[in-house]
């Protein structure tokens, strides 16, 4: 009897985002198991592929399956269903969808091969008496003291005491040698805490999740320092005691070390790491550990949402508000939204935890939709700290544009006492802008038409959108004079700036450029929490999440550059970045304040930040959400045009506006063509059109028929953003 598969061949286009039949060769019919990836014949190449289906006949003539690559499926049953759920909730190709889910040695592309790390150990054949009669010499009793802690000992530690010697015990058959697979991802545990006593509102928290029967969604709504993580550890703690696994996101790599270390701490060894900053061979580890069931527990960033766990007992997103759990190239998913899909497929609660929701999450709670768990004091006996809004204004006048007179004498005062700072300059780099005043020239990039950001140290000029990079002569390149300038102000030129400040004390930069290699993020953390550094600078990387017990100044310097924004979201992104930075200070016994620098010192925003008052914050928001009709009360859908070519691109933008304004509701608002804050990236220029509706069935119905339209479309591509 003939058995066929209906295979999704990995390429990239959305021409091909569908199955191909093959015939399954009869040798292959016992091993082939949906969810596995297969070699096929496509065209002149030989391509992988997922198998989604398999099936008794075929009408058409069809090519046979080369061979099976995988001993187990890589995409389980709930994996393949969710991939086809996100399809249709994004309109993005499904086989890119099912490459996001897996580690790069796991996804359908061929020439991708990572071996498991293999080590050799060694074990006493015979007792040491025995050997010691044969042969006694002192390499061999150094060999054997070897074993007096272990019965196994790695091969490679016995040769550095004599590799002969172990040749020889290995000759003789004294010693036996057995490979086995190592893991490469050993996560380091600075952090030894015990279990703590919850107070009132986190006991009362805990008993809600706990007696959540099915997927409930809560919202864990602490103030920085209220203790949601001890929240966590003990939910998690019962979950895994009622024979459930647990599976938790964290929205920055900065955050996985400090997490994991406590997790790993009451856990110890019951958990798998997923992020970005793994090698391919640890990730493929970690992946595996949790395929084969190893662990119970699983923390990782966004792509973490995919992890293979099986018997779900909880999910928790840390941080819940951070921009981060949204990916922002395709498949454009939102990991809360996925963790709903598996909430549901597992019936087991989401929990969503922030100081600083979003609005759409804040709305949902107060209409019920989620349960709302407010942890309103600090779990520890420290206060919030005190919040000065500084007038920048002032001083540049007074020839202070860097650091406050305030903010300076305060960092004094704080190393005399051996308390620690933290900075936040959310800009990376030495300077934003090099321009000529003899000429007027302007490093640019060629690609984006952006200025390039200065990095003094490789003495290069980078774009942070395509990554062209120019290295920085002394002199003009346009005129040839020495008359270069070097204007804005990011991480780098600080670091160089607190140097000449504070000679002597210890200063320690941490953004995406110093964090390049690998394992630097846990470095870095794990110095600063070992105090062996005094001030912390960064972007906002550093600004949410971490714990550092003898931080008590936290200085904002470029407070005003998120409100500035052209995005409907810039005020509740302000609002979190301060308040989130501004809860790293006074965490213990330490008194903590908060120095924000700002032009606009009146600001409702920053006002709302000085009084840690969210809900107030909230309140104002959404009244204006609501006038200029935006989420949480419209859904919007952005749509990109983009295109090599200016005039085709402006072309057919209009006639995509065209043909939404004809397809969905009179109600749907439809604004621009118009080109994007960044109008060229790459050499591509990018249009976008914005949709705000209510309430619309035929709008997804009509981005699928643009989307149809556009497949065969070569000069010109189309892409959707959803916001829930």
């Amino acid at each position: 009897m003939n058995m066929y598969a209906d295979i999704l061949v990995q390429i990239k286009s959305k021409q091909v985002d569908s199955t191909f039949t093959y015939e399954v060769p009869e040798a292959l019919k016992e091993e082939i198991k949906i969810g596995k990836r297969v070699l096929v014949p496509f065209g002149s190449q030989k391509l992988e592929g997922y198998v989604l289906n398999l099936k008794d006949t075929c009408s058409i003539k069809t090519k046979r399956i080369i061979e099976i690559i995988d001993e187990t499926p890589v995409l389980n049953e709930e994996l393949l269903s969710l991939g086809k759920q996100i399809q249709e909730e994004t309109l993005c190709s499904l086989s890119a969808i099912y490459s996001s889910m897996l580690p790069k040695a796991l996804k359908a592309k061929a020439g991708v091969k990572i071996n498991k790390k293999m080590v050799s150990y060694l074990f006493l054949a015979e007792n040491k008496e025995t050997i010691l009669e044969s042969t006694s010499s002192k390499a061999v009793q150094n060999i054997l003291e070897l074993f007096n802690e272990s019965a196994q000992v790695l091969k490679k530690e016995a040769n550095k005491v004599s590799s002969s010697a172990v040749k020889t015990l290995l000759k003789k058959g004294f010693l036996k040698e057995i490979e086995s697979e190592e893991y490469r991802y050993h996560p380091s545990n600075s952090m030894t805490e015990e279990k703590k006593k919850l107070n009132e509102e986190q006991e009362w928290a805990y008993k809600k999740i706990l007696e959540s029967q099915k997927n409930q969604i809560f919202l864990l709504h602490g103030v920085t320092g209220s203790g949601k993580t001890e929240v966590y550890l003990q939910v998690i703690e019962e979950v895994l005691k009622r024979g459930n696994t647990a599976l938790v996101l964290v929205p920055e790599i900065s955050l996985t070390p400090q997490f994991v270390s406590r997790f790993e701490s009451r856990f110890k060894g019951s958990i798998a790491v997923l992020h970005s900053s793994l090698s391919d061979g640890e990730r493929y580890d970690e992946y595996r550990k949790i395929l084969r069931e190893e662990v119970s527990i699983v923390i990782g960033t966004r792509s973490a949402i995919f992890a293979p766990l099986k018997n779900i007992g909880i999910i928790i997103l840390d941080e819940e508000h951070s921009s981060t759990y949204k990916q922002e190239n395709n498949p454009k998913y939102h990991a809360i939204e996925v963790a709903k899909l598996r909430s549901k497929y597992h019936k087991c609660p989401l929990v969503l935890g922030s100081a600083t929701p979003t609005l759409n999450t804040l709305a949902r709670a107060l209409k019920k939709i989620y349960v709302y768990l407010p942890l309103t004091k600090r779990a520890a006996s420290s206060s919030l700290p005190e919040v000065h809004l500084i007038d920048m204004e002032a001083e540049m006048k007074s020839r202070h544009p860097i650091l406050s007179r305030e903010l300076e004498c305060k960092m004094i005062e704080a190393l005399s006492k051996n308390e620690q700072i933290l900075l936040l300059l959310n800009r990376r780099g030495h300077s934003t802008t090099i321009t000529c005043s003899n000429c007027g020239f302007t490093y640019r990039c060629p690609n984006c038409n952006i200025t390039l950001t200065y990095h003094k140290t490789s003495k290069n000029a980078r774009c942070h959108y395509c990554g062209y990079t120019k290295y920085v002569e002394d002199t003009c390149p346009n005129c040839k004079e020495k008359s270069l300038n070097y204007y804005g102000l990011g991480t780098e030129k600080l670091e160089d700036y607190l140097e000449n400040v504070f000679p002597t004390a210890r200063i320690l930069r941490m953004d995406a450029d110093t964090t390049v290699k690998k394992g630097e993020y846990e470095k870095m953390i794990t110095a600063f929490y070992n105090h062996e550094y005094d001030i912390l600078l960064g972007t906002q990387m550093i600004s949410k999440g971490l714990d550092f017990k003898n931080v008590s100044i936290v200085g904002i310097l470029n407070a005003d550059a998120s409100l500035n924004i052209p995005d409907y979201k810039s005020n509740e992104t302000t609002y979190a970045l301060l308040s989130q930075a501004s809860g790293r200070a006074g965490r213990a016994k330490t008194k903590g304040e908060v120095y924000i620098q700002t032009f606009y010192k009146e600001n409702y925003v920053l006002k709302c930040v000085q009084k840690h008052d969210y809900l107030a914050f909230a309140k104002y928001e959404m009244k204006i959400r609501q006038t200029l009709k935006y989420p949480p009360y419209y859904y919007l859908v952005l749509i990109s045009i983009k295109s090599k070519y200016y005039e085709e691109a402006i072309k057919e933008a209009k006639k995509v506006k065209e043909y939404l304004s004809n397809h969905v509701s009179s109600q749907t608002i439809i604004l621009g063509p118009a080109l994007s804050g960044t109008p060229m990236v790459n050499k591509i220029y990018h249009f976008e059109i914005l949709t705000k509706y209510k309430k619309d069935d035929k709008i997804k119905p009509t981005l699928k028929e643009l989307d149809e339209i556009y497949l065969t479309n070569h000069k010109v591509q189309i892409d959707y953003d959803f916001y829930h």
